[in-house]
């Protein structure tokens, strides 16, 4: 069965909790609602009555049947059996009822949790992790979750049934009970035995739901490239061998768990032919039972073998119980890892930060994404408080990962990062965010409208400032090329517009936030030449006033730069003014004609002439 296994490694944030821990943390999530739960635990103790009271009054009423008793008594015994039905019916709607308030509350706030704890993480944790599997943790597994409360609500009901029907039967017949209940022992065995390979199988089959979930997400994401590419059956292959894997841990999950019914089964058939079989010798005087019997009338004989099913049921609910329970504690375990992932960028200090000026400076910093390979090895650089500084070079210099640090998103192994002269990784990473505005280079916008993606910035900006940003870009007239305006829906992730129209909002939703650093990545790389035109507007006005980290492949943002600092392997070999490193002839020398030599006048105006003159 190795072959089934394949590709469902753990994460490595996944943690293994011992059943004690898991259910303290559990317990934790519940006490708040204890009031509530007083109330389920009485209901399941009158539930319990209602059920044990029945067989017995129906016992009584056996054995009255050889009295010749009375019609009156036996309509009093038939309408205190309905009573006690409906009475069971009742209490167990109320148990219900608070059970699913309750529960669904926990539901709830664990769900809050793992999505606050997913989206505190960092962007190195969805680097390494495929978004489908997370979305997995915090949807299915919060709502498996709700199993654990379930069984647990079920198990204290049938628990308190066999206490209160052994403690009724011992008054009977001592013996004979004490004979049933010595069948317990063989009934938890079962059940422990099943315990460990319920909660690996159970394990497993989370893991193969979460990596098909990340496929899907994937295929649908990419539907347009698997589309041109005609790759569509290409995306159907590989849904369907993980959608067999997903089968085969199934049945093998559903195997092991519904095992112990068949196993436990056969544990009942022996138990009542047991019990049969002495409760027939303690009706003959000439045996050992008999002496110790005290004599059973039909009645009680009828209590006796109802109760065997009676017992053996909750017996087997109880047995089982470990086995289903595995399934619920492996879906908390997941989110609970989930919540307990240990963060990679980590503060020092929380300190207030009001207005920065801008001032950045790198002093021997090193930085890798993994053990494998270094980014930035003892990276130095001061970028002054607004001063615009275009990074060039190739790609994997490294360009990417100082916005990167710059902003937070990742941790770097040795050195300082100071912002106005204070590290960076003492101030309160929210309210430092909020003095930075980036622009990458595919802008995400989300469902809604253009002037709902612009107040994403500032929530509480009203009408007229999400206009008056728009507006300063570009003087406003991409607006006007929007069918609806401001009120034009952007689309999932901003489909319902160009890339330029998606990078113009992300610049007027930036400009509304009113950074003190700005950070553009290569944000004009995919656009044509008059978006590039208009995008290039919009950035003038963002660069006045702050300061600006340029990542950029277009010589237009790259020539407004009051510094161009060239960068290869992580080091910077060059910097200066284009005119001044064009004179140098060095390696921006070489990129100018590499990569921006065709953008410029000069050169589409000597092309033009060339054409002309052939």
């Amino acid at each position: 069965m190795g072959f089934i296994l394949d590709g469902l490694d753990t994460e490595d944030f996944d943690r293994q909790y011992g059943d004690k821990v898991l259910l303290k943390r559990i317990i934790d999530y519940f006490r708040p609602y204890g009031k509530r739960m007083a109330v389920v635990g009485g209901m399941i103790a009158l539930n319990s009555l209602a059920d044990t009271a029945g067989p017995i009054l129906i016992a009584r009423a056996i054995d009255l049947i050889g009295q010749e008793p009375t019609t009156r008594l036996m309509l009093m015994l038939t309408g205190g059996i309905l009573l006690l039905g409906a009475s069971a019916w009742l209490f167990n709607y109320i148990r219900q009822y608070f059970s699913a308030y309750v529960v669904g509350n926990v539901v709830l706030k664990l769900r809050q949790d793992v999505f606050e704890a997913t989206i505190k993480h960092d962007l190195s944790f969805y680097d390494e992790h495929p978004s489908g599997k997370v979305v997995s943790r915090v949807t299915s597994d919060t709502q498996d979750f709700a199993d654990v409360v379930t069984l647990t609500i079920n198990l204290l009901s049938q628990l308190l049934l066999v206490i209160l029907l052994s403690a009724w039967l011992m008054t009977i017949n001592f013996w004979l009970t004490i004979v049933m209940i010595g069948m317990t022992p063989a009934a938890v065995g079962i059940a422990l035995s099943f315990r460990r390979v319920a909660r690996k199988v159970t394990r497993r089959a989370r893991r193969v739901t979460a990596k098909i979930n990340a496929q899907i997400q994937e295929s649908v994401s990419g539907i347009t490239v698997a589309k041109s590419f005609r790759q569509e059956h290409a995306i159907y292959q590989t849904f369907d061998e993980n959608n067999r894997q997903g089968y085969q841990v199934g049945v093998r999950r559903g195997l092991t768990l519904m095992s112990i019914w068949p196993i436990m089964g056969l544990a009942s058939g022996l138990g009542t032919a047991l019990l049969v079989y002495v409760g027939g010798l303690a009706t003959r005087p000439d045996t050992f039972w008999s002496q110790l019997s005290t004599g059973v009338s039909p009645g009680n004989w009828y209590l006796f073998m109802q109760a065997v099913g009676f017992y053996w049921w909750p017996m087997m609910n109880i047995a089982s119980f470990w086995s289903q329970f595995q399934d619920g504690l492996s879906a908390s375990e997941r989110a609970f890892a989930l919540i307990d992932a240990d963060p990679k960028v980590i503060q020092t200090a929380s300190d207030p930060i009001d207005q920065i000026q801008g001032r950045i400076q790198f002093q021997q910093v090193a930085f890798s994404y993994n053990d494998d390979e270094t980014v930035l090895p003892e990276f130095n650089l001061d970028i002054q408080a607004r001063e615009t500084v275009a990074l060039v070079g190739h790609t994997g210099a490294g360009k990417s990962s100082i916005a990167r640090l710059i902003t937070r998103f990742y941790e770097f192994q040795s050195g300082q990062i100071l912002v106005d002269g204070r590290d960076i990784r003492s101030l309160d990473l929210g309210a430092y965010r909020q003095q930075i505005g980036l622009v990458p280079q595919e802008p995400f916008l989300f469902s809604g409208t253009v002037r709902e993606n612009i107040r994403y910035s500032r929530p509480g900006a009203t009408d007229e400032e999400v206009a008056a940003a728009a507006a300063h870009i570009s003087d406003g007239d991409w607006v006007h090329d929007l069918p609806a305006g401001l009120d034009t829906d952007a689309g999932e992730r901003g489909g319902s517009l160009s890339m330029g129209q998606r990078q113009l909002v992300a610049l007027a939703r930036v400009l509304l936030k009113d950074p003190a650093i700005f950070i553009l990545d290569e944000a004009t790389a995919s656009v044509d030449p008059f978006t590039e035109t208009q995008i290039q507007e919009g950035l003038d006005t963002l660069m006045q006033s702050r300061t600006a980290i340029v990542i950029a492949h277009r010589l237009s943002t790259v020539k407004h730069a009051d510094r161009i600092i060239v960068m290869r392997s992580g080091r910077i070999i060059e910097e200066g003014t284009h005119d001044s490193l064009m004179a140098q002839g060095g390696h921006y020398a070489e990129l100018y004609n590499t990569y921006f030599r065709h953008q410029s006048l000069e050169y589409i105006d000597g092309k033009a002439w060339e054409q002309g003159k052939a």
